[in-house]
């Protein structure tokens, strides 16, 4: 899932549990548990948030069951990550055609200090 959603609200730090989404043509709020990913157009509210939500005269708050704690993960989840990293593990190292190759986290870019590539500027570190 990713990681810890903060609620949509401007100045609010507290986690999102609840998701928003309104749906114009019939003039309704939806508010439901928290999505599984971050959907554009919709808003991840917090506790205090979710149960404060007022709407404009005129539209209805369909809420849905909110769950009394967040799902764990089942046996399912933890063995379709082991078949990804299983999966990622047998990989060959080499790159497919068209792609470069992977360069080790140490080895230095070959320009010269203050060399700009793009929006990047490529400086070495204090010898």
């Amino acid at each position: 899932m990713g990681a810890i959603r903060q609620c949509s609200r401007s100045a609010c730090r507290q986690s999102a549990v609840a998701t928003l989404t309104y749906v114009y043509a019939d003039s309704t709020a939806v508010l439901g548990p928290l999505a599984t990913y971050a959907e554009p157009h919709c808003y991840d509210l917090c506790e205090q948030h979710a149960g404060s939500l007022t709407v404009p005269r005129g539209w209805e708050v369909l809420r849905l069951a909110m769950p009394s704690q967040p799902p764990q993960p089942g046996p399912d989840d933890l063995l379709a990550l082991a078949d990804a990293v299983r999966e990622a593990a047998s990989r060959p190292a080499s790159p497919a055609p068209g792609q470069r190759a992977a360069h080790s986290a140490l080895e230095a870019p070959a320009a010269t200090e203050g060399t700009r590539r793009g929006h990047l500027r490529i400086l070495r570190g204090p010898s």
